[in-house]
């Protein structure tokens, strides 16, 4: 693809991925409440997400995604229940002083890219993104294999900036609550937020 498109592109993802939506609701929640512990293939899961729809609106699918409209409801439906789980876990947390990660139970690496890959695909933020907007940037028919590639490469190069800075501050930040009242708090206030990210997804 030619520069100038490139760059119109990566300014539009940042925009739209830096933007606060039910992902990176999700990442930050997870981080202030569990620390990095997960985050990352959470976050893996989400911007893989991101590359589907993309695929999705380059090989003119998107009639195709309307007509497994009730796959996609039920992934959206999966992934605002996970996020629920989530927040009733941090809700629930232990918390002990100078120990902001008291809850050490273990979650899977595929487990939780599982998760963030439902979150993203049934996001509205993200389908309007891709199936509405990104025709609007870019000439898609015209995007070659190496276009296409180059495309996933910005997409995934823009979505780890963005995620990385959100985590980078989520991660700085829980670590100036030290008193068990103060990460109850946090705990739930980030329980809070998860469910509230699952609440938008599933109305819109």
């Amino acid at each position: 693809m030619d520069p100038a498109g490139l760059i119109v592109f990566a300014t539009a993802l940042l925009i739209a991925a830096a933007s606060p939506g039910p992902g990176i609701a999700a990442i930050v929640a997870r981080v202030l409440g569990r620390g990095t512990q997960g985050a990352f293939a959470f976050a893996a899961g989400v911007a893989v997400g991101d590359v589907v729809w993309l695929t999705v609106a380059i090989l003119g699918l998107a009639a195709l995604a309307q007509a497994f409209h009730g796959l996609f409801l039920a992934i959206k439906y999966a992934g605002c229940a996970y996020l629920l789980y989530l927040g009733w876990r941090l809700w629930t947390a232990p918390a002990a002083a100078r120990e902001i990660a008291a809850d050490t139970r273990r979650e899977h690496p595929v487990t939780l890219f599982i998760a963030g890959l439902a979150v993203t695909l049934g996001n509205p933020k993200v389908v309007v993104f891709y199936l509405a907007l990104l025709p609007t940037l870019l000439d898609l028919a015209r995007v070659t294999p190496l276009g296409y590639a180059e495309l996933v490469a910005v997409t995934l190069g823009v979505l780890g900036l963005v995620f990385g800075a959100y985590m980078a501050l989520a991660a700085r930040a829980r670590h100036l609550f030290t008193s068990p009242g103060a990460i109850r708090a946090v705990n739930r206030a980030t329980g809070a937020v998860m469910a509230g990210a699952a609440v938008a997804m599933a109305t819109r």
